[in-house]
């Protein structure tokens, strides 16, 4: 009976415990299950995307960028590949030593490297498109943590030809200067974020994440690299023969408005652009106002003719180089007394040009100006044009509507002059300047195209004509730009000297900006020339500074384009005026 009893209790504790045990069981299978379901079911996302963070790493990747290509397709700025070095700073045990080796290797100071290498950052760059030698040394520390990212640089293979005019990209990919900046949808590379697989030991998955962006278009320029390069040469050795400033040179086709060259001194590479100033990134062809002085004539002369106001042969009296206007005083260089229009332009007497325009009138003169595109943009395909200044004639004094005809009191750009005086080489219509002939997509094919585009007539035919014919004189013996004569060419042109204007708004001494604007050849041009150099120091006409880098550009650029010296080279610009277009 004592034994029954006794088993009966053992039994009884034996399925206590049991019980106890099967119900911690139960409660723990009941915890696991309760956490099980919120993890996978209301914590699933985020639990993914934090297991994802251990092996993915997601990057963007700028697609390559176009190329700028001449008119001839020679390459100007091209994209190349570089290789960039990240790393993920979560996996380095030793952030110290790791950057002392990493310092080492690219060059850096350790400090530097040190900071980059924050644990709470997943992904840092240390170089971005490092250079091969950086990134040889980085790859023989064979360091868990380190990504080899291959990227595009921009490389520029002529250096400093065009660079104004080319601009820049940074390292992102993305344009900052000039053609780089304008054209930056066309050229870009598309972003493409791509995510790379990586193991336990931060190695990549091979293959996995690595899709290609898509490249950018190419843009293809009207410019040609050789009389690029002949502008550009002849440009500097006149800056520095005669000590000025800076200068600037523009090539034109008169017949179609595409520039062939557009130079500027001192030059800059843009390959290494961050070592020079930014004064020297600007175009300033494009972006700069100038008094034009003389060569304004071109201009005024040409109002008055169309006009039926004057002819070639019109006399002036020209009150022996002093004309009182009120309180003001017109000076020329030289004494005259009775000049012809003709002769007005060959000596480049300002007191003929004031007669002159006060017989047209300023409101005639403001309106032939404002036709031949100065006050106002003319929207070629560049960033930061200015308009110039050119006030309603409603504002201008008797002294103002003088000063104007000679180049006085109004502003333009070079690109401005270039193209109005194209307008009278292209008898009579104004072209709007072009730089661009097409953007292309990297197989070549045309994506957009541009064609020459007339803007209006200005003058008659007739008048260019008369004109062109007015402006031979100014090379011949006694005019101001014999220094321009081509041996075997026919040439016509007008110099320019213009007293600058300092920050008081006064004329000041000593400081005067040089130039020559011409056609070449005379009777039917090819080319129009225009040379502009920045407060020379030892000489101030344009004649003696600027004629000379437009004889040479004219020359060069003649024998360039198969153009023969001669009569007969006034026969063949239908031929060449095709295969310029081309």
């Amino acid at each position: 009976m004592t034994t029954t009893k006794a088993t009966t209790k053992a039994t009884t504790r034996t399925r206590m415990r049991a019980g106890i045990v099967g119900g911690l069981f139960l409660m723990a299978l009941t915890a696991i299950c309760a956490q099980a379901v919120r993890l996978h079911v209301f914590k699933g996302a985020w639990l993914s995307e934090r297991a994802a963070g251990q092996y993915e790493r997601s990057t963007v990747i700028q697609g390559k960028r176009g190329t700028i290509f001449d008119r001839n397709g020679s390459p100007l700025a091209v994209s190349i590949e570089s290789v960039s070095i990240a790393a993920h700073p979560a996996v380095f045990p030793d952030r110290q030593a790791a950057s002392v080796r990493l310092a080492k290797a690219l060059g850096q100071r350790q400090r530097d490297v040190y900071a980059k290498l924050n644990p709470k950052r997943s992904f840092v760059w240390l170089k971005r498109q490092a250079i091969p030698s950086q990134a040889e040394a980085v790859r023989k520390l064979d360091m868990k943590g380190i990504d080899f990212i291959t990227e595009h640089s921009r490389y520029y293979p002529s250096k400093t030809l065009a660079a104004q005019l080319l601009g820049f990209s940074g390292i992102d990919g993305h344009g900052l200067e000039g053609l780089e900046f304008y054209f930056d949808a066309d050229l870009k590379g598309r972003e493409k974020e791509i995510t790379v697989l990586k193991d336990a030991h931060n190695d990549r998955f091979e293959g996995v994440g690595e899709l290609p962006p898509t490249e950018g278009n190419n843009v293809v320029l009207t410019i040609d690299r050789t009389i690029q390069h002949i502008a550009q040469k002849a440009l500097e050795a006149s800056v520095s023969e005669f000590k000025g400033r800076s200068g600037m040179a523009i090539v034109m086709a008169p017949a179609t408005g595409e520039v062939l060259a557009l130079a500027q001194y001192p030059f800059f590479n843009p390959n290494r652009f961050r070592t020079y100033g930014r004064e020297l990134w600007r175009n300033r062809v494009v972006t700069d106002p100038f008094e034009p002085g003389s060569t304004m004539k071109i201009f005024s002369v040409a109002a008055a003719i169309d006009k039926n106001i004057c002819s070639p042969s019109t006399i002036f009296y020209c009150e022996n180089g002093e004309y009182r206007i009120g309180r003001n005083v017109i000076h020329d260089t030289k004494s005259h007394g009775w000049l012809s229009l003709q002769q007005i332009v060959k000596y480049s007497s300002n007191i003929g040009a004031v007669k002159m325009a006060e017989k047209l009138g300023a409101q005639q003169l403001y309106e032939y100006l404002q036709s031949f595109g100065f006050g106002r943009r003319s929207g070629i395909a560049c960033p930061g044009e200015t308009a110039g200044s050119l006030s309603s004639f409603k504002n201008w004094s008797a002294i103002d509507t003088g000063a104007i005809s000679f180049g006085q009191g109004i502003s333009v750009s070079a690109i401005q002059l270039a193209a109005a005086a194209s307008a009278i080489a292209n008898d009579g219509m104004l072209m709007k300047p072009m730089l661009v002939k097409a953007v292309t997509d990297r197989k070549g094919r045309p994506v957009k195209s541009y064609d020459p585009q007339p803007v209006r007539r200005v003058v008659s035919a007739q008048t260019a004509r008369t004109v062109r014919r007015i402006l031979k004189t100014v090379i011949t013996e006694g005019g101001t730009g014999v220094n321009a004569a081509l041996e075997g060419y026919s040439v016509c042109g007008k110099t320019g000297t213009a007293q600058k204007i300092d920050d008081s708004g006064t004329y000041a001494k000593g400081r005067y900006l040089s130039s020559f604007l011409g056609f070449a050849p005379a009777d039917h041009p090819e080319l129009t020339i225009l040379v502009i150099v920045d407060e020379p120091g030892n000489q101030n006409y344009g004649g003696i500074v600027a004629a000379p880098a437009f004889r040479k550009i004219a020359l060069e650029t003649l024998s360039y384009l198969n153009i023969p010296p001669g009569p007969d080279a006034d026969r063949l610009r239908v031929s060449r005026g095709n295969r310029a277009k081309g």
